[in-house]
């Protein structure tokens, strides 16, 4: 699933729609995580004025709609030129005065919405801070954690404590600051705390910086590749040597996802031992 630095990156790549008229829309497939809504066309004649990211979404604001844009497990948009071969999972195409938009999504569990009141309400309202804002920050994340007893990566996951920290990025994380992704929360030290919000920080920067992760089939909307998998220390490594101790890499699942940790360089601690 595209996390974060996929989506922040994805956003750029379609700034060069700013500005642009709407000159057609067309619908090849409606199906998605919820319909394409049937009056989509009104986009017709609207310049987009404004491209924004709130947690994993797109905001795109139009001269008189807003529209919700989320890429869902395996969605994409890509710019290309009208007589470009049609894809089989092509959902949507909307022609601007100098690109053709298309969006891509072979698992059909992205969305296209206007954002009213009602997906507002239910989408974006209760997330929590955008981890790369001064909201998110020590004092926040020690209050946020001292009433979770779930794993540390649980919470760090949880869009209601952070939003947009996928799996890739917390498990980067905690394996650099030498947390146990299965400590539970409210047994974080100060200090770890601290190193977390440091970390998460700093692992999101880079990998937006390298253009976000592709481990399948993710590109941006100019077709282009990331490249932070190539900085990965723990993430899909299981069975591989720790690249600080040589300890083989091990991996539990935690909320059904894959947690890869070192035994070694991050130690389980059940009591919160910092005096």
């Amino acid at each position: 699933m595209p996390e974060l630095p996929e989506v922040e990156t994805t956003k750029t790549s379609l700034l060069p729609l700013l500005e642009q008229r709407v000159q057609s829309v067309s619908v090849h497939n409606s199906s998605l995580r919820w319909p394409i809504p049937n009056d989509i066309e009104k986009l017709i004649g609207q310049r987009l004025i404004q491209l924004k990211r709130r947690s994993k979404y797109i905001l795109a604001e139009f001269e008189r709609n807003q529209m919700l844009w989320h890429l869902g497990m395996s969605g994409s948009f890509r710019l290309c030129q009208p007589n470009d071969e049609l894809r089989k999972h092509d959902h949507l195409i909307i022609n601007f005065e100098d690109h053709q938009l298309r969006y891509h999504d072979p698992r059909r569990f992205g969305c296209i919405l206007w954002l009213d009141s009602e997906s507002k309400s239910k989408l974006i309202d209760t997330l929590g801070p955008e981890p790369l804002s001064d909201d998110f920050n020590a004092a926040y994340l020690q209050e946020k954690l001292n009433k979770k007893n779930v794993g540390i990566k649980i919470a760090l996951m949880d869009n209601h404590v952070v939003v947009g920290v996928g799996n890739i990025y917390a498990t980067e994380s905690l394996f650099n600051i030498g947390v146990h992704p299965a400590q539970p929360a409210s047994t974080l030290s100060k200090t770890q705390v601290e190193k977390l919000v440091v970390e998460v920080k700093r692992i999101l920067k880079h990998a937006i910086d390298l253009g976000g992760s592709t481990l399948r089939d993710y590109t941006n909307a100019m077709g282009e590749n990331g490249y932070f998998q190539q900085t990965l220390l723990a993430y899909g490594r299981a069975g591989e040597m720790c690249v600080n101790c040589e300890t083989t890499l091990e991996n539990l699942k935690l909320g059904q996802r894959a947690s890869v940790f070192c035994p070694q360089c991050q130690p389980l601690k059940l009591k919160n031992t910092e005096i």
